[in-house]
């Protein structure tokens, strides 16, 4: 097992994982954007309150997009660290920051650049969600969730407009899995199993 920083951390994925995000994003909707709003106004920044309600949207997303990150890298460090070519390098008097530099990280750094590009379609389907709810970004912000919401709400029995939802959702869907075949593709393709 890691040290104390291992296990402070790891502790915060659990308690983490266990709230749902969506509560979390509303809470820190509440919770922040009155006080950010404030800063931003006094900043002088041009359109406070929106930017506010996005940047509280990125800081609740990425409060729980790291989490499973956390766990796969911290599962690759923990067996690299016990491997041969590891070892033999602190035998040799290597210091554990170059260990870290040299032998540890080039090895993680291909789970990392696959795992960061399955988290973006992650990422993009929490926050049109989260918009098409209206806990997102605030219209006139176009955003796929804005634009699906938009769509439905523009929906009538007498007079229906499938276009206004059918496109905002088929340009996510085509979004999110040109995203997840390029995460696939690279996975493939910095597996270093695969020969």
């Amino acid at each position: 097992a890691g040290g104390r920083v291992d296990a402070v951390l790891m502790r915060a994925v659990d308690v983490l994982y266990g709230l749902p995000y969506i509560l979390l994003v509303i809470l820190l909707r509440v919770a922040l954007v009155g006080r950010m709003t404030g800063v931003l106004t006094f900043l002088g920044l041009p359109h406070p309150r929106e930017m506010a309600g996005i940047a509280v949207l990125l800081i609740g997303i990425g409060s729980v997009s790291w989490l499973t990150m956390a766990r796969v890298i911290r599962g690759q460090v923990m067996a690299l660290r016990d491997r041969p070519f590891v070892e033999a390098a602190r035998a040799l008097g290597l210091s554990p920051a170059r260990v870290i530099w040299k032998h540890i990280l080039p090895n993680v750094a291909g789970p990392i650049v696959v795992y960061a590009t399955l988290t973006v379609p992650a990422a993009i389907l929490a926050e049109s969600f989260l918009s098409f709810l209206g806990l997102g970004v605030q219209p006139p912000v176009p955003t796929w969730g804005n634009l699906a919401s938009a769509g439905v709400a523009a929906i009538n029995p007498i007079h229906i407009r499938w276009w206004l939802i059918f496109w905002p959702c088929a340009g996510l869907t085509v979004g999110l899995l040109s995203l997840n075949f390029i995460g696939d593709g690279l996975r493939d393709a910095l597996d270093p199993r695969q020969g």
